[in-house]
């Protein structure tokens, strides 16, 4: 391959002004200067950049951004070079930030036909709670109408939560230290642990999973040296205190929901995050179901199949069906009522570990 460099130009009214600044203070390297008797032009790089500062140029002064580990190497946070461009430095790895939850009820029905986005590797997403909850949460329903291979990267996440769970179709995945790829179908989720380097591989045509993350703003990281699968299987791994999770579906019994006249099966992710969130498929038994309350910061819900009405607290009652999703906030009185037999229910809650009151 023919060698390529990249540069940005910058502008400057004298060059000796800007060269003490950016080799000093920035700590880039001189690379080449000219011409040698009356400098205008200048070459430096580092930090992964590389600059040309050329006396006379015409773009404006711009701003460049340091990312680093030690921001108190450099004098202050915010700097200007003699030239105008204006320099940030940013903490290489910022900690995670969780916006704190601005709870509300929500309800989202397919039939309202929020719009489908095409995002990410091409998928099609659905906002499931359009406030996202003052930032606390994203929940996407997901579909790739083709399927076959997916143009996926090796990649990960800066999150402190992230749930996928398949309710139609299947897909294939690869993940960092989990052995060769790994099925995902209907009934079944994973939970990606923060920053687990993944890839998707192949989709089945109309697949659909649910994604929650936490927080909803977060960032998603290509990762070029890594290649999948690892040579190496550790399913007892932690990343940041949590596990891997694949739950099949068809191998969980149901036993006594939290909610008398339901019961659910348990995704085990609850005990594989040491509680930061659970995660539960929840169906009728029969019994009719009483009002009940709970403590839980983030209770989400979606229904995978059948139909029942929801009652709420000074609301009107919503009539749901498969698609629907459902926020219910700490402390507000509920009821689920009128389910057919075939209801099923994604419960997502954060943490996972609190406590429903029966009214």
């Amino acid at each position: 391959m023919p060698e390529i460099r990249a540069e940005i130009r910058l502008p400057t009214q004298e060059l000796r002004d800007d060269l003490p600044f950016y080799t000093k203070v920035l700590g880039l390297r001189l690379d080449m200067i000219y011409p040698a008797d009356n400098p205008e032009v200048a070459v430096l790089s580092g930090h992964g950049l590389r600059i040309r500062i050329e006396k006379g140029a015409a773009e404006a002064p711009g701003t460049i951004r340091i990312l680093t580990d030690d921001p108190g190497a450099f004098p202050a946070r915010n700097l200007t070079a003699p030239n105008g461009t204006k320099v940030e430095i940013e903490d290489l790895n910022p900690p995670l930030v969780l916006p704190a939850t601005e709870h509300a009820f929500v309800v989202r029905r397919l039939a309202d036909q929020a719009p489908w986005v095409i995002g990410r590797a091409g998928m099609h997403y659905r906002d499931l709670v359009p406030s996202r909850l003052g930032g606390a949460i994203i929940a996407s329903h997901i579909r790739i109408p083709d399927g076959g291979p997916v143009p996926d990267m090796v990649h990960f996440h800066r999150v402190g939560f992230q749930l996928i769970f398949c309710v139609k179709g299947w897909v294939d995945v690869v993940y960092e230290d989990q052995g060769p790829k790994i099925r995902l179908t209907a009934g079944d989720c994973f939970i990606q642990p923060p920053e687990i380097r993944h890839r998707v591989l192949e989709a089945s045509d109309g697949i659909e999973v649910i994604e929650i993350g936490v927080p909803a703003e977060h960032v998603t990281e290509i990762d070029h040296d890594m290649t999948l699968p690892t040579p190496h299987h550790r399913p007892d791994r932690e990343w940041q205190g949590q596990r891997f999770v694949h739950n099949v579906g068809a191998q969980s019994p149901f036993k006594p929901f939290r909610i008398p006249g339901f019961e659910a099966r348990d995704t085990t992710i609850n005990a594989n995050t040491k509680g930061v969130a659970s995660v539960m498929v929840a169906r009728p038994s029969g019994a009719a179901a009483p009002a009940t309350r709970h403590d839980t910061d983030i209770l989400f819900t979606y229904v995978m199949s059948g139909e029942m009405t929801l009652k709420g607290e000074g609301k009107a009652p919503y009539r749901l069906t498969m698609g629907d999703a459902f926020v219910i906030p700490p402390g507000m009185t509920t009821q689920y009522s009128d389910a057919t037999s075939d209801l099923q229910l994604l419960e997502v809650t954060l943490p996972g570990v609190f406590r429903t009151t029966l009214l």
